[in-house]
């Protein structure tokens, strides 16, 4: 950790006492799925994929992990092949019992300050989407946004039509567009 990270973890990170933020790791990805599953407002990825999210972008994303060491919330992110300075913040979820203490706002910001750190290309973007109705989501992102002094985009990323009906109708995805950061490397 470079002591700009640190700096911008003392400054951002108040992380809630008892927990740690650490990099997943292949055995989380049962926790991380139980964790989606539970949450009911995240469109459900196959078991498989978070085991595959844990290996290949462990980088990129973060976990909360208890006193004992145990998942109780997560970020999956990766690095946006065709925009390098772009993070883009796949899912966020906390365990129902650990919710309310901005748990998921701490993994954020120790997510994007590691991954600025670790970067070739400094990060100046953090983007996500999130469906219209999804308050807790939109206040995560837009206090993330004033949390580092940077303007939020909106603007419909995928429409509703675009996804196949096979669960039914799907809310369009709004992306979020974050940035420009100065976040230190």
């Amino acid at each position: 950790m470079t002591a700009a990270h640190a700096d911008l973890q003392a400054e951002f990170l108040e992380m809630p006492e008892g927990l740690r933020i650490d990099r997943p790791e292949v055995a989380d990805g049962a926790a991380l799925w139980r964790i989606a599953k539970d949450s009911r407002t995240l469109d459900l990825n196959s078991s498989y994929s978070y085991l595959l999210w844990c290996r290949d972008f462990a980088g990129t994303s973060a976990v909360a992990r208890d006193a004992d060491g145990a998942p109780v919330g997560f970020v999956t992110g990766y690095v946006r092949p065709e925009r390098p300075s772009a993070l883009l913040v796949w899912q966020v979820a906390v365990d129902n019992a650990y919710r309310g203490r901005g748990l998921a706002a701490a993994m954020l910001d120790g997510l994007t300050a590691r991954v600025a750190a670790a970067s070739e290309a400094a990060l100046t973007t953090v983007e996500t989407t999130i469906t219209p109705g999804n308050t807790a989501s939109e206040r995560l992102f837009t206090s993330y946004a004033r949390r580092h002094g940077a303007p939020v985009e909106r603007e419909v990323l995928f429409q509703s039509g675009q996804f196949p009906e096979g669960d039914g109708p799907h809310d369009p995805e709004v992306l979020y567009r974050i940035g420009p950061l100065s976040l230190p490397r």
